[in-house]
C-alpha cells in the first residue's frame, strides 16, 4: 500500500488502461484540472503522446468524433473539463452515445468515457461549479462513476474504459489533492455497481458520494465522540447502483442520511432516498434526511458559496436529528 493523491491515482489508472489495450485513446489530457499536479500528469504524454489528440474548444464536435470512434472499435476517454462544458455536447452524450446498443438491438456498442470535473470548487461561479450527475442519471444507457477516494478513482477509470457502455466519469475538483492508500501490488480493479462500506457502524447509515465521502468520514469521527456509531456507504457508481448494499446497511441501522453535492430537488440524494423509502421502508426507524445543495445557482462570493456547500457539519446535524 502506498499513500498517493487522488490525481496521482487517476493518472496511474489511465496509464494502466492505455497500456492494457491499444484501442484506448485520449481526446485531451486535462484530467487533473485546477488542482492537478503537472508532475503527475506529464508521464501520460511522455508514454502515450501518440494516442492523445488535443481537440479545439468545440465540445459538440469532439464528443461526436469520440462517439464515432467508439462505434467503430476504439475506446476513447474524452477530457471535457468543467462539467458544465458537457452541456455544449449534450446532443452527442445524451442523444447519440446511449442509444447505440439499444437502438441496434445489441449489434453496436459505444465504449466511450466522458470525463468531467465538477462541483463547488471555490470561486467557480455560476457556470463552473455545476455537478451534472443527476441530469445524466436521467438518461438511460449511460453508466455513471463518482469515485470518492484515490483507490476508487484508479480502479473505476479502468472499469469504465473496459465497459461496452458509454460512461460519465465525474471527479470533484476538491478531491484531487486528497491523499489515500492505494495497493500498487494489485491491479486495483473495481467492478462497476459495487458499493464500498468505508466505515462500519450500527446507529445510522450515511450514504455518501464523491466529495461527500471524505466529509462523511469526518462527520462519522465527530459523531463517534458523541456516542453515535455511523456507517458510511459509498455507492461509487450511480449507474449501476448497488441498491442491495445500501439496503443491507439500512436494515442494520434503521436510520439514514444521504449526502451528495448536487441540488436537493431531483438530485442524487433525492433518488437514493426515494429508493430506500420504496424498497427499505420497513427497516426505517426515523425519516430519511438529505444533505445536499439548496435549489439555487452556485454563487461566486466565498461567503455565499460556503453557506450553500454541504459539509461534514451538515451531515453531523442530520445524523443527530435522525438518532434523537
Amino acid at each position: 500500500m502506498r499513500q498517493m493523491t487522488y490525481s496521482e491515482a487517476m493518472a496511474i489508472g489511465i496509464q494502466e488502461a492505455l497500456a492494457e489495450d491499444e484501442r484506448v485513446v485520449l481526446m485531451g489530457a486535462g484530467f487533473g484540472g485546477l488542482r492537478g499536479d503537472p508532475a503527475v500528469w506529464s508521464p501520460l504524454r511522455e508514454r502515450f503522446g501518440d494516442r492523445i489528440t488535443s481537440p479545439p474548444i468545440a465540445e459538440l464536435g469532439y464528443c461526436g468524433i469520440a462517439v464515432g470512434a467508439a462505434l467503430t472499435g476504439l475506446r476513447p476517454i474524452v477530457a471535457i473539463g468543467t462539467g458544465a462544458f458537457s452541456f455544449e455536447a449534450f446532443p452527442q452524450i445524451a442523444n447519440e452515445a446511449p442509444q447505440a446498443y439499444y437502438g441496434t438491438r445489441g449489434q453496436v456498442t459505444c465504449p466511450v468515457v466522458f470525463h468531467m470535473r465538477a462541483g463547488i470548487r471555490g470561486a467557480g461561479g455560476l457556470q463552473h461549479s455545476i455537478a451534472p450527475q443527476a441530469m445524466y442519471w436521467n438518461t438511460p444507457g449511460l453508466e455513471i462513476c463518482v469515485p470518492g477516494s484515490p483507490a476508487d478513482v484508479r480502479g473505476l477509470i479502468k472499469a469504465a474504459v473496459r465497459s461496452d457502455n458509454p460512461t460519465i466519469f465525474i471527479d470533484h475538483e476538491r478531491l484531487h489533492p486528497l491523499v489515500g492508500e492505494v495497493d500498487e501490488s494489485s491491479g486495483g480493479d473495481i467492478p462497476l455497481g459495487v458499493a464500498d462500506v468505508k466505515r462500519e457502524g450500527s446507529d445510522v447509515t450515511i450514504v455518501a458520494t464523491s466529495i461527500m465521502v471524505p466529509r462523511a468520514l469526518e462527520a462519522a469521527e465527530t459523531l463517534a465522540g458523541q456516542g453515535i456509531n455511523a456507517e458510511v456507504v459509498d455507492p461509487r457508481t450511480l449507474v449501476p447502483l448497488d441498491k442491495e448494499a445500501i439496503l443491507r446497511s439500512v436494515a442494520r441501522t434503521g436510520r439514514v442520511v444521504v449526502a451528495d453535492e448536487t441540488q436537493k430537488s431531483c438530485g442524487v440524494a433525492s433518488e437514493i432516498a426515494a429508493t430506500i423509502a420504496e424498497e427499505g421502508f420497513e427497516s426505517l426507524r426515523a425519516p430519511i434526511k438529505r444533505v445536499a445543495i439548496p435549489d439555487v445557482p452556485i454563487p461566486y462570493h466565498q461567503a455565499e458559496e460556503d453557506y450553500i456547500t454541504p459539509t461534514a457539519r451538515h451531515i453531523v446535524e442530520a445524523a443527530q436529528a435522525v438518532c434523537r
